[in-house]
């Protein structure tokens, strides 16, 4: 029997008037009825995640901390249970499912950790004239509810990168998880059930983006949204969030240099895993690589190679590299995509059509900067590689873009290394690596249309927190 899923409000399951079909991305199969939420469902958790947090500012940071240690344990006793969840609902290859499990586990550890190293600093008031006899220091105080919007591509472990900060900092939380994945997140919610969270500090409700996106985004109570997505959506947010605080993690399309120097037998594995994890639905999934013309042909002819090795199929099988994109309307804009690059003059070297609703992996060779597959994101299992006289003109073509989130050289001269981490205009850049790279404690986020605000546990807390200062002055 398909099981009916409920909305998760004020510390109950609670369900709606109308539910929509789940259907696996890979073979159309009903996991699940999930609940549509009305305006008074939505309503509702605002309004439980308002009265709780006065409480969970009140908590005691130990307490936090061992809800989140709690949720850890759970999850651990779980993991196998999840990364099906992920796999099934997402088409996300069963391995890679298991490892994001494995990285939301870090991550709920590292938001335990934080949150016992929440602090702020004593300011030297007598530094400056008329300071004298006063002692200044500041605190970091919850904002309050947080509005946390996620998207389908990890769908267990950006939920954990808004929830554990968030938590650990005191607030409460409404969460709309995206449409494709929301299972994850409800058995997420479930867990923080069983750890002890505070009925109201968290909430669960799914249903369209107009109806519960953009309540949770105008209603004065949430003083903060945080969200992971694509930058039209979420200039959209901006647009109407007002004054209130705004984290976007946006697009990308992510790039990485090869000079002349490398061994290109050593990097092929990993460039090859930049592009095609997940599908390339990835924000940092590796879309161009731009290689010295010295080391061109060879990189070409060496990548096509591994690519062929890759297995495409169900989700649940562990030799599956490559399964179904998100949905079939993905699979028919990235074929079009396709198709504007051979017509703009580009080569497609291996790649190109699809097997239901897998897009065989795909490596396009001599496309222009204006074209789709260059200048957008693909989120697609589709990888560039064109060819580059010297790294000078590498970082001009990686800066021709509206996005900047992270970029990677590989590169055996110190000094093209620091020209690249000098010149990149992207929020993090990886120095012999691909730009997939990611750990779940780093500062990640963007500039240009990539977003702003930084995710990784530490700096969330700094965006989910006000800074308070307060003045003793001792000469009553």
């Amino acid at each position: 029997m398909i099981e009916k899923k409920k909305l998760y409000i004020n510390g109950e399951w609670v369900e709606a008037e109308s539910y929509t079909q789940l259907l696996a991305p890979y073979d159309g199969e009903v996991l699940a009825h999930i609940p549509i939420a009305t305006k008074q469902h939505v309503q509702r958790a605002i309004a439980a995640a308002d009265e709780e947090r006065r409480t969970m500012a009140k908590m005691p940071a130990h307490e936090r901390a061992a809800i989140l240690e709690r949720v850890v344990t759970l999850l651990q006793q779980r993991a196998d249970e999840a990364a099906t969840i992920i796999a099934k609902e997402a088409a996300k290859p069963i391995t890679t499912a298991k490892a994001e499990v494995a990285r939301t586990i870090q991550t709920y550890k590292f938001a335990a950790e934080e949150a016992k190293r929440i602090h702020g600093e004593t300011i030297p008031l007598d530094a400056a004239p008329g300071g004298e006899h006063r002692v200044a220091f500041t605190v970091r105080e919850p904002i309050g509810v947080i509005g946390a919007i996620t998207p389908f591509n990890f769908p267990m472990n950006l939920v954990a990168h808004k929830l554990g900060p968030a938590i650990a900092s005191g607030n409460t939380v409404v969460l709309k998880p995206a449409s494709q994945t929301p299972l994850s997140a409800y058995f997420i919610a479930e867990l923080f059930e069983q750890a002890g969270l505070p009925e109201g500090a968290l909430n669960v409700v799914t249903g369209s983006g107009k109806t519960v996106g953009d309540q949770i985004v105008t209603d004065p109570r949430v003083r903060m949204i945080t969200f992971t997505g694509s930058p039209e959506v979420g200039i959209a947010i901006r647009n109407k969030a007002g004054l209130k605080r705004v984290t976007l993690e946006l697009g990308s399309n992510s790039a990485v240099i090869i000079d002349e120097q490398v061994d290109v037998d050593r990097i092929i594995p990993r460039c090859v895993v930049g592009a095609f994890s997940f599908q390339g639905q990835v924000c940092i999934s590796l879309q161009r690589i731009y290689v010295h013309e010295k080391r061109y042909e060879e990189f070409v002819e060496k990548f096509v190679t591994a690519v062929k090795h890759l297995k495409v199929g169900d989700p649940l099988d562990p030799k599956t590299d490559v399964s179904a994109l998100i949905s079939e309307k993905d699979v028919e804009r990235s074929l079009q995509w396709i198709e504007d690059a051979k017509q703009g003059g580009a080569t497609v070297a291996i790649g190109g059509e699809r097997q239901g609703n897998i897009l065989l992996p795909t490596v396009i060779l001599d496309a222009s900067p204006a074209l789709k597959v260059s200048c957008q994101e693909v989120f697609a299992p589709i990888v560039l590689i064109n060819k580059v006289s010297s790294v000078d003109e590498a970082i001009a073509l990686v800066n021709d873009s509206r996005y900047g989130l992270q970029a990677g050289i590989y590169t055996e001269n110190v000094h093209n290394a620091w020209e690249a981490a000098e010149k990149l205009h992207v929020g993090a850049v990886l120095i012999n690596d691909i730009p997939t790279f990611r750990v779940d404690h780093m500062p990640y986020g963007g500039v240009k249309e990539s977003g702003f605000g930084r995710e990784g546990i530490r700096y969330a807390i700094e965006e989910m927190t006000e800074l308070k200062l307060i003045i003793f002055n001792r000469n009553r």
